[in-house]
């Protein structure tokens, strides 16, 4: 699978090598959940942490190929007529993806990944008029989905004008024209749809203010509120400043 692969060190936190290896180190001696996914809106940090994660844990990771969705620029200058090419290119290759995970491993995964299946209904429902949602749902439900269960499921949430900042200072070209009334479209149906959310245990992350990119520190203090967990919900909220 083209978009499953093991990882080591990640670029983001090359420069900590020293650090990472010692998180490593301490996450070897603890069991972690089998099968994790990094959920949030656009910009939150989801694939930052999905890739940082597996290489502390040394587990697979599992991305969804958003940049090679042909209509995804068009989508971003124009909405309108390419919100359902550009919605069914994401539903048909990440039933793919799990497709091929399911065919390919005959126990629970371990796997880290940066996206929930439950996703796709999610921006459909914001971005399809009433004719496109009715096909959708009809492809949809003809694809028979059985994604296998999240062990763990990680919820970043950020405020919109954080989200904006960080796509614009990531820089990649097309996500520059994204509208914020879309980016606040998408991060309400995220807090609605995970304030009901109950198929697997939840981790909350206030992710304001939280660098996993750059510091281990934040990243190593998540972990620690992994482990801790007990209970189906849960909720991450430090302060920068104590870490």
């Amino acid at each position: 699978m083209e978009a499953l692969r093991a990882h080591g060190a990640t670029a983001s936190l090359e420069s900590q090598a020293p650090l990472v290896a010692e998180l490593k180190r301490k996450a070897a001696g603890h069991q972690w959940p089998n099968f994790m996914v990094v959920e949030g809106p656009i910009g939150v940090g989801k694939t930052t942490l999905a890739t940082n994660l597996a290489a502390v844990l040394g587990y697979p990771l599992l991305l969804e190929p958003a940049l090679e969705n042909p209509f995804l620029d068009r989508f971003y200058r124009e909405k309108g007529r390419h919100a359902l090419p550009t919605q069914l290119f994401f539903l048909l290759n990440r039933a793919r993806q799990l497709a091929d995970l399911s065919e390919n491993s005959l126990v629970e995964p371990v796997l880290v990944s940066d996206y929930l299946m439950d996703k796709d209904r999610l921006f459909a429902e914001v971005t399809l008029d009433e004719n496109e949602l009715r096909l959708y749902r009809e492809i949809h439900e003809n694809l028979d989905l059985n994604p296998p269960r999240p062990n763990l499921v990680i919820y970043l949430q950020a405020p919109v004008d954080r989200l904006l900042d960080r796509i614009r200072r990531r820089g990649i070209e097309f996500e520059q024209q994204i509208a914020p009334r879309y980016i606040e479209s998408i991060a309400q149906a995220y807090a609605q749809f995970f304030h009901f959310y109950d198929s697997s245990p939840l981790l909350v992350v206030n992710a304001a203010e939280i660098d996993f990119a750059g510091n281990s520190a934040h990243l190593e203090a998540l972990l620690d509120c992994i482990l801790a967990m007990e209970g189906g919900r849960q909720y991450f909220n430090p302060n920068p400043s104590l870490l």
